[in-house]
């Protein structure tokens, strides 16, 4: 964002939010750090990029996020505050102290073998949740499930609804919603019936990295990874790392199927497979 863009996003936030400093940067949004005036409390503020805001559409964007609203679950990050700041599109939601899985895996590379089944079937119940609640998330990543307190929090359904009502605008404009190592086939191939079992897929995915120390398919660039999606097998976990039980692995390599049919019908299914308690797991 420009310093002028940011000047008047400020001002324009400016009876309810001071924004403080920025977060980060990703593909569909800038986040911020800024203080609650009227709560006295740290808030992270997410600012839509421009083209996904003209995309959507403010009144789309405003109706959607109702929904994701009422997502109360102890495994998702709840929604404080959205609106149109000037020409922004923005949400608001807690600051969390902590990191993100993606910050654990790139100083820890690999997870020990209970954590990373904690944390999946952690998520895996966040998303069934949403599933539930007709919400699928699209953008299942490292970098939006925050760890707090050691347990996950999954982030950034705040825009999932409202970009998939928009899926076919931005598929004509260019703009893709997910990130190639997690994305399942059926996305990278643009359909637009996503379904609950493409999220199963990207948490397959998150789950394989934590284990294996990366994602089951990597690449140069985002069309070789996808190529690879597309026509290669991942490899065996166990060969990789001869602790990981069975089970998990079998599960792992259910949920990375290439055919949604083939894969567990539900995230909850998943997290049952890989045994969510994780008792006996080194």
């Amino acid at each position: 964002m420009t310093a002028d863009a940011l000047h008047r996003l400020a001002t324009a936030l400016s009876d309810r939010y001071r924004i403080e400093r920025e977060l980060g940067a990703g593909g569909m949004a800038t986040v911020y750090l800024a203080q609650d005036i009227k709560h006295d409390r740290k808030v992270a503020i997410k600012v839509l990029r421009p083209e996904l805001a003209a995309v959507i559409g403010a009144e789309r964007f405003l109706a959607e996020i109702k929904t994701t609203a009422n997502l109360q679950h102890p495994h998702i990050l709840p929604l404080f505050d959205s609106g149109v700041a000037d020409s922004f599109l923005f949400y608001a939601m807690p600051y969390i102290e902590g990191e993100s899985l993606r910050d654990r895996l790139t100083r820890e590379k690999q997870l020990p073998i209970s954590d990373a089944v904690r944390i999946a079937s952690e998520v895996a119940s966040a998303l069934d949740y949403a599933h539930r609640h007709g919400v699928i998330h699209r953008d299942v990543k490292p970098e939006n499930i925050l760890l707090h307190d050691g347990s996950a929090l999954v982030a950034d359904f705040g825009i999932a609804l409202a970009v998939s009502t928009a899926a076919t605008r931005m598929t004509e404009t260019g703009m893709s919603l997910g990130t190639p190592h997690y994305m399942s086939p059926e996305q990278a191939m643009g359909e637009r019936e996503i379904t609950a079992r493409s999220d199963v897929y990207a948490l397959g995915c998150i789950t394989y990295e934590m284990l294996a120390g990366e994602p089951p398919f990597t690449g140069p660039t985002a069309q070789a990874i996808i190529a690879r999606v597309m026509t290669e097998e991942p490899r065996s976990l166990t060969r990789q790392r001869k602790n990981v039980p069975a089970e998990v692995e079998d599960a792992v390599h259910r949920a990375l199927e290439k055919l949604p049919a083939d894969r567990f019908a539900t995230a909850a299914e998943f997290g049952a497979a890989l045994g969510g308690d994780a008792q006996g797991i080194p």
